[in-house]
């Protein structure tokens, strides 16, 4: 059998008498994009964290690339590149410039350097705008410089923080398909979001992270089977049509304004010709109907408390690992580079 990319066993993690992680287990097939959900103070950020050899873990075993990530740090940022929640950018540098610093902290050697510094800018759409100052450019053009400054090692396993905070629809839509780019070359991702609907487009798999621990894990499908909702709504021309099928279908709940009846279902094709037989076979017409399925959003909140705290992401944050020092050489640390 193939080995996982990310084989999680256990992990543990507290802050003084908070328990931020309480024995996660998490497994990530390579060439894979698992997507992290939680609350706010669930343990996403403090995760991402201990995979990536910035925070130390109090127990258990993570293994990223096959390197422990206690035991064998130098290893697993060799081959991992992390964006995190906000665009770590120079600011005082052009975008080509900051592509420069960062191929030159990774020791590619001038020669290769500026060839991946000229296929990153041409990859990520900043062709034009690679010798103007950051200030010139927007949200979303900062957030492709900060993943290009990721991937100038090409690491295996990427780990994406929260990548589309703040960004616009469009950027947005712009940075799922670079990660569907990478996820089709062989990289792994590991990502966390708030936004439900990016997770149910880019993720293979979503783990549910609450309390410290993990909830749920399953295929997108998989996850919203496991809440109730689902409904098929039916739609009538007349207060008689809705009488007659509201004696066919007794379990259904009606809309006397909407002259409208819904109708609880999984909305497979066998439920919908159930009932559109039993109208049929008694003469009962209908104006429209639509089918109703629970989303992640219905997962989440079926799944998750509703206690919210920002505890775990400031006390990771004031907790730098080895990767803490500021500057660039600090943010080359967090991309993964040997040290």
């Amino acid at each position: 059998m193939t080995r996982p990319a990310i084989d999680v066993q256990g992990l543990r993690k507290a802050y003084g008498g908070k328990t931020v992680l309480d024995r996660v287990d998490l497994s990530v097939e390579a060439g894979t994009v698992t997507a992290l959900l939680g609350p706010n103070g669930a343990g996403k950020t403090t995760t991402v964290h201990i995979l990536s050899t910035l925070v130390r873990p109090d127990g258990g075993t993570a293994v990223v690339n096959g390197c422990d990530v206690v035991r064998d740090h130098d290893g697993v940022r060799a081959s991992i590149g992390l964006t995190g929640q906000f665009s770590a950018v120079d600011g005082l540098l052009t975008g080509e410039e900051n592509l420069r610093l960062m191929a030159r902290l990774r020791h590619l050697g001038p020669k290769r350097g500026a060839q991946r510094v000229a296929e990153l800018l041409e990859r990520f759409d900043l062709v034009e705008s690679a010798r103007k100052p950051l200030a010139t450019y927007s949200g979303g053009m900062r957030r492709r410089l900060d993943l290009a400054m990721t991937l100038v090692a090409a690491p295996s396993v990427l780990f994406l923080d929260e990548p589309t905070s703040g960004l616009d629809p469009r950027s947005r839509h712009t940075m799922w398909d670079i990660v569907r780019d990478l996820v089709t070359d062989g990289t792994t991702v590991l990502l966390t979001t708030q936004h439900l609907d990016e997770a149910d487009e880019l993720a293979d798999r979503i783990a549910v992270l609450d309390g410290g621990q993990i909830v749920a894990n399953g295929t997108p499908d998989e996850l919203k089977r496991l809440v109730p909702g689902g409904h098929i709504r039916l739609r009538f021309t007349d207060a008689a049509a809705l009488d007659a099928a509201a004696r066919l279908l007794g379990d259904s709940a009606r809309d006397e304004v909407g002259l409208a009846l819904t109708v609880p279902g999984d909305g497979t094709v066998g439920a919908l010709r159930g009932i559109l037989d039993r109208l049929d076979n008694a003469g009962v017409e209908m104006e429209d109907l639509s089918i109703h399925t629970p989303d992640l959003d219905d997962v989440f909140f079926a799944l998750t408390t509703t206690t919210t705290t920002t505890t775990t992401t400031t006390t990771t944050t004031d907790r730098p690992g080895p990767a803490g020092p500021a500057g660039a050489a600090g943010r080359a640390r967090t991309k993964g580079t040997e040290s």
